[in-house]
């Protein structure tokens, strides 16, 4: 059940207007878009999802996507979560011990594959999921979301066609790069360039990509709710407020 049968189109329109979402045209796009959704009209695009797993965690002293949320690895939510959307699941890490040890504790369909360049920063893992992704579209994520909705994904995914990249967006200005779709071949071939120019920034990707569609949080809200999607474990004190929420969903 989607979500105009949640909602209604009229509250959807009532919340664009509410909240000022790029007026009318944004509204009439987010309609367009569910209603092929639910007519079955969307074509099947083979699709990708990207795990980023090889930053490093002094914080924990440990692999953060193992660290153990109610006895089960923080990455593997995201793999639960992202399984039914996607047509294939790819975990970039930083090493051959580390991609040794996602190989032996995930499942064998499940592609492990190593940094392109011993460099500590995202784009590096980017690069490499979208030069050996399958899918048209790639879905790119940290290891430390637990949280991340399928709902919200689903959304960003249908609006990604003949768009180079869809990327939440908050009403500050900021974005959410690493919780995004991207056209696979045109963000491989962004970030091999960005990369051979020196630069290291998600950011300086993105601005290298033509027909960008950002979406307001303010719309994902409405799928989710407290945007818990967007809540990454960083410290051992996230770590318990994860624990505490999902001891609160359990209920």
């Amino acid at each position: 059940m989607f979500i105009h049968k949640q909602l209604g189109f009229s509250v959807i329109y009532l919340i664009f207007r509410h909240r000022n979402i790029s007026t009318h045209k944004t509204y009439t796009k987010f309609i367009q878009t569910l209603q092929h959704k639910e007519n079955g009209d969307i074509d099947q695009l083979k699709r990708t999802a990207i795990i980023l797993a090889g930053g490093s965690s002094t914080r924990f002293g440990q692999d953060k996507g193992f660290l153990p949320l109610a006895n089960k690895p923080i990455i593997q939510y995201i793999l639960n979560t992202t399984k039914k959307l996607v047509d294939e699941q790819i975990i970039v890490v930083n090493s051959r011990t580390q991609a040794e040890n996602y190989k032996q504790n995930l499942h064998a369909e499940t592609k492990i594959l190593i940094d392109a360049e011993n460099i500590q920063t995202p784009l590096i893992g980017a690069f490499t999921g979208f030069e050996a992704a399958e899918g048209e579209y790639s879905l790119l994520l940290p290891c430390d979301v637990p949280f991340v909705s399928k709902d919200a994904l689903s959304l960003l995914l249908d609006l990604c066609p003949n768009r180079t990249a869809v990327i939440p967006r908050w009403p500050s200005g900021y974005i959410e790069p690493l919780q995004a779709v991207y056209a696979t071949r045109s963000a491989s071939e962004a970030s091999r360039k960005t990369l051979s120019e020196g630069k290291l920034r998600m950011q300086a990707m993105i601005d290298s990509l033509h027909g960008v569609r950002y979406v307001s949080t303010l719309v994902l809200e409405q799928l989710d709710p407290n945007l818990t999607t967007f809540f990454n474990i960083n410290t051992p004190l996230d770590l318990k407020r994860a624990e505490a929420m999902l001891a609160k969903k359990k209920k």
